[in-house]
């Protein structure tokens, strides 16, 4: 008897992929959780914030995350321009999962430092 396969296609119907295509990636996720614990930030102190950041992955991360309602942007029309980034409501729902999420790697780390210190070299699981 053949298994039958779950696909989850390219359409929008597959929702866990949804989900992540708009907070997927190395800098979205830490982006929303620094925007809730800050409330509003501006796009250099969003730069400090994120020292491995590039300009253009930066300014094209917060341009996905607008796009996709996650933040708000407020252009202020004065010299020099003054820009700022804030949670949406549809952002502040995804914190309480970022919160789980940064639970658990927390936990993880914890971990592997335990493993760490009791060996004195960093054990790799398969």
């Amino acid at each position: 008897m053949k298994k039958r396969e779950k696909i989850c296609p390219e359409t929008v119907t597959c929702s866990v992929d949804y989900a992540f295509k708009r907070i997927g990636g190395k800098y979205k996720g830490r982006i929303l959780w620094y925007l809730h614990e800050h409330e509003i930030l501006r796009y250099g102190e969003l730069r400090r914030t994120l020292p491995d950041i590039t300009t253009k992955m930066l300014t094209q991360s917060l341009r996905e995350l607008e796009l996709d309602g996650l933040i708000s942007r407020k252009v202020y029309q004065e010299v020099p321009p003054k820009v700022e980034y804030a949670l949406t409501e549809i952002g502040k729902e995804l914190i309480p999962f970022i919160s789980y999420l940064k639970e658990w790697g927390d936990k993880q780390i914890a971990r592997s430092n335990e493993l760490i210190s009791s060996t004195g070299q960093l054990i790799k699981k398969k």
